[in-house]
C-alpha cells in the first residue's frame, strides 16, 4: 500500500547515529545543543530547547508562559489532540476557535469575534495555540495584533511546518509569537525518530523551558537558593519533567536538517503536481496564501459535500486500490474526553464540515511519478 507519509533515512543518517553509539555520550552530550543551535540558526530564532517529543515541548511551553489551574487556553479543533491536551496537563480550561475551509487553519475573523465576546464576559484566554495545519502558516501578523489588543500569549504549534515560511521569514522565527513548537516524528518533514523542539526569542522563557525539561533542576549559581557546594552541585528549584532529547535523536536530526531545503522543494513539487491534476475536478484544494510557502507535511483535499457516508466510502475505495487515504484530523472537541467536558456536535460547524470532507493523500519525497499518476487516476475515478 502507498502510505500517506513515510520517513526517509539515508546511509548518512545511519552513520551519524552510529558515530554517537561509538562516542562517550548517549543521553546528554554535545549533539543536543548542536542540534538546537542548528535549528535556531535555520529559523533565525535566538533560542531552541529540544525535547523527547513535541507534546512535551507544548507542555513546557504552556508552563513557561504561566498556564495554571483554571486559566483559559484556546486552540484549533482541527489538530492532533496534543494541541489541546498540553493545556489540560496544566489544569487549564480549553476552548476552540473555528477554522476556515480554504486553509484548514483557525479563522482570524472567528478568533476576533470570540475575543470580543470573551472580553465582555471577562473570560479572555491566557494563551492561544495556533496550529499550522499540513505545514501552512496561519496569518500570524493578524493574530499577533489581536494578541496585543487582548493581552494573550501566542504559541505556534508548527509540528507540521519546519521549513515553511511566512512573509519571507522562516516559520520558527517567533517574530509574531512567544514560542514555536516543531515535531520530529518519523512521518514529519525531518525526523529524530521521536522528538520535539521549542523556539523562542525570550531569554527567560528559554531558561524556564530548559529547567522544566530536566526535572526542574539547575546547576546555574544565580538560580540557586544558596551558594553552590562545589562543581558537582545542583538544585531542583521547581517541579519539572524528564523530557530530554537524547544524543542519538539529535545526531539523526542534525543529519536530516542538512537536506531540509531539498525536502521542502520536493514536497512542493509533488503538491503542485497534484494541484494541476485536480484543478478542474470537484475537489476543494487547501492551498497556501500568497504570503506563505507551505512545508506540505500533508496534502489534503476536500470532497464536494459533507456526507459522512460518501466520505467513508471514498477512503475505503482508495484503500482497496492500495492507496492509504487518511483523515487529518478528527475534531478534538468531538473526542469523548472533550465531550465529557461539555463540548458537543455543532459547536464548531466549519471544523465539522471539514472533517466530513477531508482526505489526506500520499505525499513524501520518495513518492514516484508513476505512483503519483496512479493515485491521481484512482482519485478521479472514485470521484
Amino acid at each position: 500500500m502507498i502510505p500517506y507519509g513515510k520517513q526517509n533515512i539515508t546511509q548518512t543518517d545511519i552513520d551519524a547515529v552510529v558515530d554517537v553509539l561509538h562516542s562517550d555520550w548517549l543521553t546528554q552530550g554535545p549533539k543536543v545543543p548542536e542540534f538546537e543551535q542548528a535549528v535556531a540558526q535555520k529559523c533565525q530564532a535566538k533560542f531552541a530547547v529540544a525535547t523527547h517529543n513535541a507534546t512535551s515541548a507544548l507542555h513546557i511551553a504552556c508552563l513557561a508562559l504561566g498556564v495554571k489551574s483554571n486559566d483559559i487556553v484556546w486552540t484549533s479543533p482541527i489538530s492532533f489532540v496534543a494541541s489541546a491536551n498540553c493545556a489540560r496537563y496544566c489544569g487549564a480550561h480549553v476552548d476552540f476557535i473555528d477554522i476556515e475551509l480554504t486553509t484548514g487553519n483557525i479563522s482570524v475573523d472567528a478568533l476576533a469575534q470570540k475575543l470580543a465576546q470573551a472580553k465582555q464576559q471577562n473570560c479572555l484566554p491566557k494563551v492561544v495555540i495556533v496550529v499550522h495545519l499540513a505545514g501552512l502558516s496561519c496569518d500570524m501578523e493578524a493574530i499577533s495584533k489581536l494578541a496585543e489588543i487582548y493581552n494573550f500569549k501566542l504559541i505556534e504549534d508548527a509540528s507540521h511546518a519546519i521549513g515553511a515560511s511566512y512573509k519571507n521569514t522562516p516559520v520558527g522565527h517567533c517574530q509574531y509569537s512567544d514560542i514555536c513548537i516543531f515535531s520530529f516524528h518519523p512521518v514529519k518533514i525531518i525526523t529524530t525518530a521521536e522528538g520535539g523542539l521549542a523556539l523562542t526569542n525570550q531569554t527567560e522563557l528559554a531558561k524556564k523551558m530548559r529547567r522544566l525539561r530536566s526535572h526542574g533542576i539547575t546547576s546555574t549559581p544565580e538560580e540557586m537558593s544558596e551558594e553552590s557546594h562545589g562543581p558537582w552541585y545542583y538544585q531542583q528549584v521547581e517541579l519539572g519533567f524528564n523530557y530530554r532529547m537524547t544524543e542519538l535523536q539529535a545526531a539523526l536530526g542534525l543529519s536530516q536538517l542538512q537536506r531540509l531545503t531539498a525536502v521542502i522543494k520536493k514536497r512542493n513539487q509533488l503538491a503542485n503536481y497534484y494541484n494541476q491534476a485536480f484543478a478542474n475536478t470537484a475537489l476543494t484544494l487547501l492551498t497556501p496564501t500568497k504570503t506563505c510557502v507551505s512545508a506540505y507535511h500533508l496534502y489534503i483535499v476536500l470532497l464536494p459535500d459533507a456526507d459522512p457516508q460518501k466520505h467513508k466510502q471514498t477512503i475505503v475505495q482508495l484503500r482497496a486500490q492500495n492507496i492509504c487515504a487518511h483523515v487529518h484530523y478528527i475534531p478534538i472537541h468531538l473526542q469523548p474526553y472533550y465531550q465529557q467536558l461539555g463540548f458537543k456536535q455543532g459547536d464548531f460547524p466549519q471544523a465539522e464540515n471539514y472533517y466530513q470532507r477531508a482526505i489526506s493523500l500520499p505525499l513524501y519525497p520518495q513518492l514516484s511519478v508513476s505512483e503519483q499518476d496512479y493515485i491521481i487516476e484512482k482519485v478521479i475515478a472514485v470521484l
